[in-house]
């Protein structure tokens, strides 16, 4: 092993993308693969080798990191990747996958002698293109060296939870973490939605908040990106939002706790989503405090 090790990425979306861009320009060989292969192969401009099988990207690979929807869709694609996966490979698994699953990767990742980390990261698009990302990670001692110039590449810091993967204490402190971001994010939606409802111009409610402890730079962010219609390209998807936010209130309801916010804001995502949002930026949820025939703009 070098100190620059050989990386797959397996999924290329919005987050996998940026993180692989960000692998390979700290001088890592990187192989990406994603199951829409087209969507992958921009990558070769920035000297990412782009395979057509899992297996592919991973043969010989030092460490292999997913990126994908969930963790059922990380399971199959790292079963596609078995024949080739190489013994004592490290695997980042980077998606949010909750908590259920996260003993069923570590176990897949036992019977293949991969060191297995579960790394969630904290952060949508523009801190993944920017290297910024938070990352969550619990994992032996043993792997962290080879990780540390991977993790370096994609994130601004890293949170160690924990020595075992498989304990999934990353990956509780993320469903915390999105707990709130989605909260704060329906809540935007939903002080506009009324807003326009009492035909109040939101930038008198910024005005009133400003500089107190009601403001917050993500409240703007999110709102602004309604008002000034710049929903595409997602920084985080709705109907990524949607599986997150149904994630969290499974493991509440696992934990013996009722999160009534999250549940109705899964809703609201669901019903963005069924009114043609489901590829827009998560602020778009606003849309769902409207009927579907109403055609509603929001108002600048």
């Amino acid at each position: 092993m070098t100190d620059k090790p050989t990386v797959a990425v397996l999924g290329t979306g919005i987050m996998g993308a940026a993180m692989a861009r960000n692998i390979a320009r700290a001088g890592l060989g990187v192989r990406a693969w994603n199951r829409t292969r087209e969507k992958a192969e921009p990558l070769a401009s920035d000297g990412i080798r782009v395979t057509g099988t899992p297996a592919e990207a991973v043969e010989g690979a030092d460490v292999v990191l997913t990126m994908l929807y969930d963790g059922n869709t990380a399971l199959d694609v790292m079963r596609e990747a078995a024949p080739a996966l190489r013994s004592g490979a490290v695997w980042a698994q980077c998606t949010t996958v909750g908590t259920g699953l996260v003993a069923d990767l570590a176990g897949f990742a036992a019977e293949h002698g991969l060191v297995f980390y579960d790394a969630p990261v904290l952060g949508t698009r523009q801190p993944a293109e920017a290297g910024q990302l938070t990352v969550l990670a619990a994992g032996p001692e043993e792997g962290r060296e080879t990780l540390a110039p991977v993790f370096g590449a994609v994130g601004v810091r890293t949170v160690w939870t924990g020595d075992d993967g498989a304990a999934g204490s990353a990956s509780r402190l993320k469903l915390v973490a999105n707990s709130w971001v989605l909260a704060v994010t329906a809540a935007a939606g939903e002080a506009l939605a009324l807003a326009k409802a009492l035909d109040v111009d939101p930038q008198d409610f910024f005005a009133l908040i400003e500089g107190g402890p009601l403001d917050m730079g993500y409240l703007r962010a999110k709102a602004g990106l309604v008002l000034d219609g710049k929903l595409t390209p997602a920084s985080f998807a709705v109907g990524t939002a949607e599986k997150d936010a149904r994630l969290i209130v499974e493991a509440g309801e696992q934990g013996g706790v009722r999160l009534d916010v999250a549940a109705a804001t899964a809703e609201r995502f669901a019903r963005a989503a069924a009114q043609g949002h489901a590829d827009e930026d998560m602020a778009a949820a606003y849309f769902a405090s409207f009927d579907e025939s109403s055609g509603d703009k929001p108002a600048g």
